[in-house]
């Protein structure tokens, strides 16, 4: 897993055999958290013409849905990879701030 981009307090773009990972940091009132997705064919075709642009239009609006609570209906929801991916995710990010290439295994 390897940092590629990072817009700080917003989001980190990861990469990972091939797949984007963007992990939007979501704070609501005393809540924050992480929210990790996979960027689906669709996202990536925006990523790749509208660029960092496009990622932070799209990780405001992964925070406005608000995804984890109950109520939401959040076109987001069900996508969150945080439970199976924050350890990898952690230490890439960790890897990418003490200087390494990001890389993580």
């Amino acid at each position: 897993m390897k940092i590629l981009d990072h817009e700080p307090y917003r989001w980190f773009l990861l990469e990972e055999s091939g797949n984007l990972l963007l992990d939007a940091n979501c704070n609501h009132s005393i809540i924050g958290y992480d929210f990790l997705i996979q960027l689906t064919p669709e996202e990536i075709q925006e990523y790749r013409q509208r660029g960092r642009d496009y990622l932070n239009w799209l990780s405001e609006d992964i925070h406005n849905s608000a995804p984890i609570l109950e109520v939401s209906t959040s076109v987001y929801k069900g996508r969150d990879l945080s439970p199976l991916l924050r350890e990898r995710v952690s230490d890439a990010i960790e890897a990418w701030r003490l200087g390494g290439s990001g890389a993580a295994t």
